[in-house]
């Protein structure tokens, strides 16, 4: 028998593989009480799904962030279950990595230079001439420190070293995103699901976000914006919503982004 509707799967907790991560609970319990099936998966473990997954089920992920070699095991995982992914590989990365997703924006969002091949991003950041840069790898910035921000090229080594010892790795490569002061207050989190934008507690969302759930076309992936000094909203980032946080949003609140999806 095929199930019928998204199949969600947490991370499961240390101590208890039957039961998700306590991080993400709250949303386990939403999506049980929204009559879907919840599975958890021992990723550091026996790679078990409990329960098992259903024979034909599309699989929502909600958990940690996987990096794309994690992320194609698990889909193989599903596959191997009789199950499928709802958001391709392809897909993923299509929001989780900012250079797929930046030529789609990019009149929305501050100028950005991809790096992958990593030496001589000193030279390279002096031919921009930009006063400041704003600088993370394919996926996130660094917020511990002295954050992400350099105003001179030869700062570069620096923070490129501050990056691998508190993030462990550099994902994909260096983004160098010219710097624009934007008011942090303002950032808020919406998410996008099949091409409909939704706004925590049932909020107005704003055109720039209308404008971005027209132009990507992945299935559920979040957007974050930020009012510039000027005014203007930018875009900051775009994520892959099934490892997107709840920033700003109950799992009530998150559960309304599903209500309605069979």
């Amino acid at each position: 028998m095929r199930a019928e509707g998204l199949h969600v799967v947490f991370p499961a907790d240390y101590f208890n593989a039957r039961q998700p991560d306590e991080a993400f609970a709250d949303q386990a319990e939403m999506f049980r009480a929204l009559g879907w099936s919840v599975s958890t998966f021992t990723f550091d473990g026996d790679r078990r799904f409990r329960p098992a997954l259903e024979e034909g089920a599309s699989v929502l992920y909600r958990g940690w962030m996987l990096d794309s070699a994690a992320y194609l095991a698990f889909e193989a995982d599903i596959s191997a279950a009789g199950a499928q992914l709802h958001t391709s590989p392809a897909a993923y990365l299509s929001t989780h990595h900012l250079p797929n997703w930046f030529p789609l924006l990019r009149d929305l969002t501050p100028e950005t230079v991809c790096f992958r091949e990593l030496s001589g991003l000193e030279e390279q950041l002096t031919e921009l001439g930009w006063e400041a840069f704003f600088v993370k790898d394919f996926v996130k910035s660094l917020k511990t420190g002295t954050g992400s921000v350099i105003t001179r090229p030869e700062q570069i080594g620096e923070l490129m070293g501050r990056m691998e010892q508190f993030r462990g790795q550099i994902e994909g490569g260096v983004c160098v995103r010219r710097f624009e002061a934007l008011d942090a207050t303002s950032e808020t989190r919406y998410f996008v699901r099949d091409g409909q934008a939704f706004a925590a507690g049932g909020g107005v969302v704003p055109d720039i976000v209308q404008d971005v759930a027209a132009r990507i076309p992945s299935p559920f992936y979040s957007v974050d914006v930020a009012r510039r000094a000027d005014g203007v909203w930018r875009v900051v980032e775009i994520g892959d919503g099934q490892v997107s946080d709840l920033v700003g949003w109950t799992a009530e609140e998150f559960g309304a982004v599903w209500k309605d999806r069979p």
